[in-house]
């Protein structure tokens, strides 16, 4: 199985609403890179832009995502993995209502979430981002938030994450829902769920953090917990 590393930048963090403004991919099994600017149509807010250094400038007189990803669907092909730091909650949704907006079928192709994976199989780590990934696997910095350069970074990265591991491994592995039972992540990461504060899961779940597809599991094992238990579950759960 062929994988295909890919990154996006985008004018911000909405992904039913943002736009992306370039986009790379790396396919190491055939040495060949893809990246190209996207105009979105829109203005790139200065906080966007403060992030990539990508400008209304760079932009003007690139193609339009429809052309973009016609190329960047060509450039996968049809019997590849997508691979994406933060896949499942940004990427995929972005691209799946680029694809929408312009009304272009988005292929069926399988994809895997390396933030997922760091998050199973390195909860020892307070953090998951791919910067502190990188730091703690010994690779040089790159230029971050720059498409290509994190495709990339992600690409070393997650090679020796996985060390000789098949990505029909890696899917097996990640379609298989463990139960949680310690804190994944946070101040509290590495306690058992029923020795988290109440509060702290109050905040959880009014700040929407629970609600988000990353930690599903998380909310479910709360909800489990707190219906065996005397104690009332916190508010939003």
């Amino acid at each position: 199985m062929r994988g295909i590393y890919f990154d996006t930048e985008t004018t911000g963090v909405k992904t039913d609403k943002d736009r992306i403004i370039e986009i790379a991919a790396l396919d190491p099994f055939k040495e060949r890179t893809f990246v190209s600017f996207v105009n979105p149509g829109i203005p790139i807010p200065e906080e966007a832009s403060a992030i990539s250094h990508i400008t209304d400038e760079m932009v003007k007189d690139a193609p339009s995502f429809k052309k973009v990803a016609q190329e960047f669907f060509a450039f996968c092909g049809t019997d590849a993995v997508l691979i994406a730091h933060n896949l499942d909650s940004f990427d995929l949704p972005v691209l799946s209502a680029e694809c929408n907006r312009h009304e272009i079928p988005l292929p069926p192709l399988k994809t895997i979430d390396t933030l997922k994976w760091a998050r199973r199989y390195r909860s020892d780590l307070p953090r998951h981002n791919l910067q502190y990934l990188r730091e703690v696997y010994g690779l040089p910095p790159n230029q971050a938030h720059r498409a290509l350069e994190d495709v990339k970074m992600l690409h070393a990265l997650f090679s020796r994450m996985i060390d000789d591991l098949s990505f029909e491994t890696v899917l097996e592995l990640l379609s298989h829902e463990t139960r949680i039972t310690h804190m994944p992540f946070g101040k509290h990461q590495g306690k058992p769920l029923s020795e988290i504060p109440k509060d702290y899961l109050r905040w959880l779940a009014e700040s929407g953090a629970l609600d988000k597809g990353e930690n599903k599991l998380l909310k479910e094992a709360l909800a489990s917990l707190h219906s065996s238990s005397s104690h009332p579950p916190p508010k939003a759960l």
